[in-house]
This record gives structure tokens, sequence and C-alpha cells, in this order.
């Protein structure tokens, strides 16, 4: 039977993250805050009213890059400290506290970009040719002249950052920290329940009374918590909204594209080809696990189950480090060196406990290296997540290493296809190490199960459904728990057909995904992963030339718009041809998935 959590302090050193890669005491951290406090003062002092030269600008700029890079790295230190236990209230204290700072910071220094916007844009654009490191943050201080608002208008939303970030605080302490969950009974027997269990380790079970119940049970907890959690959701894309409308956008869509740098076509294109498109081949591959696994029904909580649970191996931490090693060699020596160097310096959180995050993700501090957050739970899955979070890793190892800091922001457009590329190789790899056709079948349905499932429809309803919600918003209207839940359940509906039954339980998965508070984010893992896909095949097919390719797109952190960095590797995003073919090479793994277990 699953073990309660443990708390954090419980937890063998060995599976937890070493923040001291960032400082080694907190009191160095707090020296760099106060070194950073000063270079404010002085940067005020020397600069406000004064950013009328390219000189100038590139010396202001200069120290800007100082203050982001300090910043960083105190933000990291405290913010990650948190992550791995809301329970722990100094870190939550210290946390705060640095985010206070950081927001008296940046609202001071507010005046760099309104000032630079103020000046002609020839003495903007001779200040760029002076400055290599400055260049592309200029260029977008360009870009963005026509939705500045007021110096004083900008020092106060500045300043308010951290109520304007207070939704996702919200949400994240009554889902990390006060919501207690208690056991359920299956088949006569008990289980504990959380967060971390249910979606690692409950929604994959294969026995269906333990499964089917644990969904209700969670279900019914989280929903004691939606209108809160609508309220927050609420206020955030309200937020949204009015902000969108103070700098001058049409719409909220236009707003929050306009960061990524891509069009309302892209993004409406990955939503609606997936949702017409994928659906049957979905739909094929619930009625090939309905089958398997001689279900009476189909419903939401059975889609994550494997096709052959039993062929699942277990694998240890140290088997994925081999896993994830051979599986990404094609990548070159000094990728491998990093893995190495990630699970031998502690750059990965592998525990289990209390008041830890849920999910996983990968932060890459400027001039450190990754910190990589997940539960593990000795499942293939966990590789192939492990995998993914070390694609972020290695695309900010190279891009930090060779960009400015100001050319590191790369676009959450993209930001998915490194990450989802390392799934792909690990697939590929494994099916080239062993010609045993219930062995082909696991790793394809390790593909559709966890790569493209989770990608490419978990995350691409979630898109589907938040862009009902913002289109209420741009209507001027708001958004409830009821109507947050029936939207939901529409939106599945419309995927699943008469396939999968959604109950009343799936609706309440829009309480789930933390990537709502971030803006137009969940399409961007189908985007992400179109790119990743036509890459790999172009690996699988011209080798090397293609490895080289995919290394300067990593390299090149944002000094290309989403659609310079697909064409850098050779995908050509600007037509439907990408994705169409995405989707076809998803439906043919299914195929063979299908004639494979029609054959053993």
């Amino acid at each position: 039977m699953k073990q309660e959590l443990k708390l954090r302090k419980d937890i063998p050193e060995e599976l937890t993250w070493n923040l001291s890669l960032i400082y080694a005491t907190e009191e160095a951290m707090y020296q760099d805050a106060e070194k950073v406090k000063n270079l404010c003062d002085r940067m005020v002092h020397e600069y406000k009213g004064k950013l009328d030269t390219p000189q100038r600008i590139n010396a202001c700029l200069d120290d800007f890059r100082e203050v982001n890079r300090l910043l960083v790295l105190v933000v990291h230190y405290c913010d990650l400290a948190v992550s791995v236990d809301y329970y722990d209230t100094h870190n939550q204290e210290r946390n705060e506290q640095i985010a206070s700072m950081t927001a008296e910071i940046m609202s001071r220094l507010s005046f760099i970009d309104n000032e630079i916007a103020e000046q002609e844009d020839a003495v903007i654009r001779e200040a760029m040719a002076l400055s290599a490191e400055n260049r592309h943050y200029l260029e977008n201080i360009l870009r963005t002249k026509p939705h500045l608002l007021h110096p004083e208008t900008e020092r106060a939303l500045a300043a308010l950052s951290r109520t304007i970030e207070a939704p996702y605080q919200i949400y994240n302490m009554a889902k990390l920290a006060d919501m207690k969950f208690d056991s359920f009974t299956a088949d006569g027997k008990e289980y504990p329940l959380g967060y971390t269990l249910f979606e690692d380790n409950y929604e994959y079970e294969e026995n269906t009374a333990v499964r089917r119940s644990a969904f209700a049970a969670f279900s019914a907890k989280i929903r004691q918590y939606e209108n809160v959690t609508a309220a927050a959701y609420n206020t955030q894309v309200q937020t949204e909204k009015t902000l969108a409308t103070l700098r001058g956008f049409d719409s909220v869509f236009d707003s929050l594209l306009f960061g990524q740098k891509v069009t309302r076509e892209l993004y409406d294109r990955q939503i609606d080809l997936i949702t017409e498109k994928l659906a049957l081949h979905m739909r094929r591959y619930a009625r090939l696990l309905k089958k398997i696994h001689k279900l009476d029904r189909m419903t939401f909580a059975d889609l994550k189950i494997a096709v052959d649970p039993e062929y699942d191996p277990k694998v240890t931490i140290e088997e994925s480090r081999a896993y994830i090693e051979k599986g990404l060699a094609i990548l070159g020596e000094d990728y491998v060196a990093m893995i190495q160097e990630a699970y031998r310096d502690r750059w990965i959180d592998f525990a289990q406990n209390q008041g830890k995050s849920t999910g996983g993700f990968c932060a890459s501090p400027y001039g450190k290296n990754s910190f990589i957050l997940l539960s593990w739970n000795e499942r293939m899955s966990d590789v192939f997540t492990l995998a993914h979070e070390l694609g972020h890793a290695g695309h900010f190892k190279s891009c930090n290493g060779s960009q400015s800091i100001f050319d590191t922001d790369v676009s959450t457009y993209f930001v998915e296809a490194p990450s989802t590329m390392n799934e792909l190789l690990m697939a590929h790899y494994l099916l080239k190490t062993n010609p045993d056709p219930r062995f082909r079948r696991w790793v394809l349905s390790c593909m559709i199960g966890n790569t493209y499932y989770h990608n490419f429809v978990t995350h691409l309803m979630e898109a589907a459904y938040q862009r009902k919600v913002y289109q209420i918003v741009d209507a001027g209207g708001s958004v409830n728990a009821e109507t947050l839940t029936r939207l939901m359940k529409e939106t599945l509906q419309s995927f699943w057909g008469e396939d999968v039954e959604i109950s009343d339980d799936a609706a309440y998965t829009w309480m789930r995904q933390p990537h709502y508070y971030m803006g137009l984010y969940s399409y961007t893992y189908s985007a992400g992963l179109t790119v990743a896909t036509q890459v790999c095949k172009r690996i699988e097919k011209e080798g090397q030339c293609a490895v080289d390719d995919w290394k300067k797109v990593l390299a090149a952190g944002s000094t290309l718009d989403p659609i310079g960095l697909a064409k850098l590797a050779g995908i050509d995003i600007t037509t439907d041809a990408p994705l169409l073919d995405t989707i076809a090479y998803i439906g043919e793994i299914i195929d063979e998935i299908e004639q494979l277990t029609d054959s053993l």
C-alpha cells in the first residue's frame, strides 16, 4: 500500500537538490541583496533624467544587466526553497521579504525603459550599434514603445508587482499548504491520498477500483476549494485584461501573445487543428485502452493507464541516469557531461514530501547550473519527465553561456521544444535497443501515453478551455466556479466525444493547472512538441548536420523569435504543414500500437 508522504525534514539529503550551489549560506544571499540595493541607489543617482545619449544608455544598461544577474540569483535561492516545502514559515517569510525588495528595486528602476523610449529612434539605434549585449534589449524597447505608459504609472505597476502576482500565490497556498486529503477506501482497503500521490501514482494505477476511487476522492476534496480557486483565477484574468487595455492592445490575446512574439494565427491554429484532427486518433487510443483492460466503460480517470502495465519496469534513480545518458548521447559529449554533473552535484530534487510543488519544472538562474523539481516514483514515465527537464537545463546552459542575460528570455511558444525533443530522443533510442514486439509496443505507448498525451492532449485541452475564458473576459465578462467547470466539461466532451465518459469530477480538472497563471502558456507545449517532432525526424534522417543545427538553436536564446528559431532548425512554422505532419505521425504510432496488440 502507498505510504503517507514524509515531512521535508525527514527526506534523505541525496534525494534533494543543493541550493548551496547558488549561495553557500543565507548570509551570502543577503550580501548580494545589499549589493543590488546599493547598485540601484547609484543607478538612480547617476542615470535618472540623464539617458539622452547612446553612451549613457549603454552604461546604464550595463549596470542593469548586473542588477538582473544578482536578482535572478537571490530570487531563485529563496523561491526554490519554498517550492519544495510550503509548510516552512521561515522560507516563506524570507521569500516574501526578497520579493518585496525586488518589486521596490524594479519600481525605482522603471525609469530606464521610459527614458530610453522617449529618445529619438535614431539615438536608440546608435546605442544598439555600440553594444551587442544590449542590442536586443533596445530593439525590444523600440517594439514596445507604443504600449509603454506614463513613467509614474510604470513605476506604480512595478511597485505593485507582488499584488498583481497574488492570484498565483493564493492558488499555490490553497493547493499546497491548506488542502489536506483524507484517506479513501477501495475494495475494502484504506489508501492515503495527497496531491502528489494522486497525480504521480493513482492516475496510473492498474487496479481500476483503486484508480477510480482515488479520482473520486481527489475530486471531492479539490471541489471544496472551487470558489477560492475560481476567485483567484478570475482576479488573474481580469488583471491581465485591465493591463492589456491600459497598454492599448485590442484584446487580452494580443497583449499576451505580444511577449511571445507570435501571431494570433499561430496560437489559434495550434488549438483548432489539434482539436479537430487529433481527436479521432486519440479516441481510437481510448478505445484500445478500454479493450486491453476490459473496462466496463472508459472514463476520464482511465485515460492515463498504461497499455501494458505488467511490462512497465521499475526504474531506480541510478538506472535512470544510464538510460538518459545513452538516450541523449546523440547530442554530444558536452551534453552527457552536463547530465552527469546534474546527478553528481544534486541539481535534481527527487523527493516526495508534504508541501512540495506538484509536477515538474526546471529553473536555470543565469550564471549557475539548473535546478530540477520532480517527484520520483520509479516509473519509466519519470525517466521521460527527467529527460524533459534536462532538455530545459541543456537549453539554458547553452544560451546562458552564449548570450547576454538580456537575450535568454526565450519565447514560451518555443521554450518547450528542447524539453519535448529529449523525450522523443529517449524513445527513439529505446526503440533501437530491443527488437521484441512487446518492448516496441511499450515504447510506442510511452510516446503516446506520456509525451504526446501530456503535451498534445492534457495541455491542449487546458489551452482550448483557457481560450474560452479569455473570450469571456475580452467581452467584458467574468468567470466563477460554475462557469469554469462548465467550460472544462464542454471542452473535454468535444474532444473525446462518446468514447470517454466525462463526469462532473473530470470537469474539475480546471483547478489543477498552475500554467493558467502564466498567460497563454498551456498551448505552447504542443507548439514546442510540433517543432521537436519535426527536428527529431530530421535527426533520424540526416544525422549529425541536423544535430548541429539544433545546437545552434539552443545557443541562440532570444536573439531570434520563434519563427526564426524554427527556421534555424530547418522547420517552417509559418504554414500548417509541420503540425499536420505531427498529428499524422501520432496517428501512425497509434496504428502500430493497435497492430502490435492484435499480434501479441
